[in-house]
């Protein structure tokens, strides 16, 4: 077993005893291909939880900050995370996260960029749209709900493939796209909540 599936398995077993996990439709998740995974952002626990669900490996981008973490820095590489820095456009992680798709692995992604305080999904950034017009990956989006208290119920729930040949075909701008896949996170959790 190599470190990803050794820290899946430990990741399932810590979450499984904090919270109830129940994980809807993931059978949504195409089995091979490049895949822009792309989920509501509520707490830390999020990554490794889509991690979890997921039944292929996901590579997600990480703030660039935890990687100056002594520990964390050898280690979330070899988890295939890799760093993005915030708040600007960041065209190495955007040049890591295309050959991630193009090469037919799962991208994972949670388009807020940063977690919501309230519970509430928030719009997206342009990033999300950006993979998603400029790969042929199949988008997917994910809901995360619950509350992340001892024992309590948290869902997981993955959605069909969202349509994106019109907006491809269209030029539609990043943010536009993003939008889109915004749209389809709401109304998933709007569905199972």
């Amino acid at each position: 077993m190599n470190l990803y599936g050794f820290g899946k398995t430990l990741c399932r077993t810590l979450l499984n005893g904090l919270y109830h996990v129940e994980i809807i439709h993931a059978e949504k998740m195409p089995a091979d291909g490049g895949v822009l995974l792309c989920a509501n952002h509520i707490h830390n626990f999020d990554p490794p939880l889509v991690g979890v669900a997921s039944n292929r490996e996901v590579h997600f981008m990480a703030k660039a900050e935890i990687f100056h973490v002594p520990v964390l820095k050898s280690l979330l590489p070899k988890l295939n995370a890799f760093p993005v820095k915030r708040g600007m456009s960041d065209k190495s992680a955007l040049k890591t996260g295309l050959q991630i798709l193009r090469s037919g692995k799962v991208l994972g992604l949670f388009p807020e960029g940063t977690r919501s305080k309230s519970g509430e999904t928030g719009e997206g950034l342009a990033g999300a749209g950006f993979f998603a017009l400029k790969s042929d990956a199949a988008v997917v989006p994910c809901a995360i709900i619950g509350e992340y208290k001892f024992r309590r119920k948290v869902k997981i729930v993955f959605g069909d493939p969202v349509p994106f040949e019109a907006l491809r075909e269209k030029k539609a701008s990043a943010q536009e796209a993003t939008s889109l896949i915004m749209e389809h996170i709401k109304r998933l959790k709007s569905e199972h909540a």
